[in-house]
């Protein structure tokens, strides 16, 4: 069965990028902008993120949460590879929905793909909800390791299908490794992002990602140099021990631009909204009250 988080309805929308998946919720209301969720990489999907979200959300904000192509109920939408393509997307999917400015909130790779938003189309953008975002760190920790990533990218397609399948196997136990207390997060999400990861295709578009991020000897995605050029109000919310975005690309990026707050969540890791959501709710709920 697959997930729903409560209170979300299913809706598709097709654009040039094909058929995507759409989650909604509540309703829309005179002067009080809607909110825009976008998921994270890996085999997550907007029903995997936002699971314990959108039901309170919806109680005073219209809500939609977009699946990217070859994520979720949009798997088979071919992958358009980085955060700029993937901002087209979500621009593509508000002008189908006639969606107007909205408080767009990504976690991860979906807020690597916010910022590109608010950077390619500010008009789009009320405000900014950033949770252990990507696109902020000019290499990974340590030049070795940036280069074996780099290589690891590179794999030709015969090769990278097969060892994708494989690793997709060991999703239960990569879980582990990016929260710091699986046992905060509900069943139904560990469950369900298990089964994302058994699925045929599962992982390709990140891995399309990868391969348009990480360079040699560097990031091709950081915009630490230009996220000063953002204005609108933006909330970063970053897990103190999260061990795959450095949360110190949030510090510099809350630093420099010029109506951004930071909330840094001690014992708590990749998936912050999920793993310190009584915290993250009542943030985002005064963040983005009118």
């Amino acid at each position: 069965m697959t997930l729903l988080p409560p209170g979300a309805t299913v809706d598709h929308v097709t654009t040039r990028y094909g058929r995507l998946r759409l989650l909604r919720a509540g309703t829309a209301r005179a002067g009080v902008e809607p909110v825009l969720l976008i998921h994270g990489g890996g085999y997550d999907n907007s029903a995997i993120s936002w699971y314990r979200l959108v039901r309170p959300l919806a109680e005073q904000w219209e809500v939609w949460a977009v699946d990217l192509p070859g994520f979720g109920g949009s798997m088979a939408a071919p992958a358009v590879g980085g955060p700029a393509a993937m901002a087209d997307v979500v621009a593509a999917v508000m002008d189908a929905v006639g969606l107007g400015p909205a408080a767009v909130v990504g976690v991860s790779m979906g807020g690597d793909v916010a910022l590109n938003l608010a950077l390619r189309a500010p008009e789009r953008v009320a405000r900014l909800v950033l949770v252990g975002p990507g696109g902020l760190v000019p290499r990974l920790p340590g030049r070795t390791a940036q280069f074996w990533a780099w290589c690891g990218v590179q794999l030709p397609d015969p090769v990278l299908r097969p060892a994708t399948r494989l690793a997709n196997r060991f999703a239960r136990t990569a879980l582990r490794g990016f929260v710091n207390d699986v046992g905060t997060l509900p069943t139904e999400v560990v469950d369900e992002f298990v089964r994302e990861a058994r699925r045929p295709g599962a992982g390709l578009a990140y891995g399309r990602y990868n391969q348009a991020t990480i360079g040699r000897h560097g990031m091709t995605n950081d915009l630490t140099g230009r996220v000063a050029g953002i204005t609108v109000p933006t909330l970063f919310f970053h897990g103190a021990d999260d061990p795959l975005v450095d949360p110190q690309g949030s510090v510099r990026a809350a630093e420099a631009m010029p109506r951004a707050e930071l909330i840094m969540v001690p014992n708590c890791g990749h998936w912050a909204q999920l793993e310190a959501h009584d915290r993250f709710l009542p943030a985002i709920e005064e963040f983005c009250s009118p």
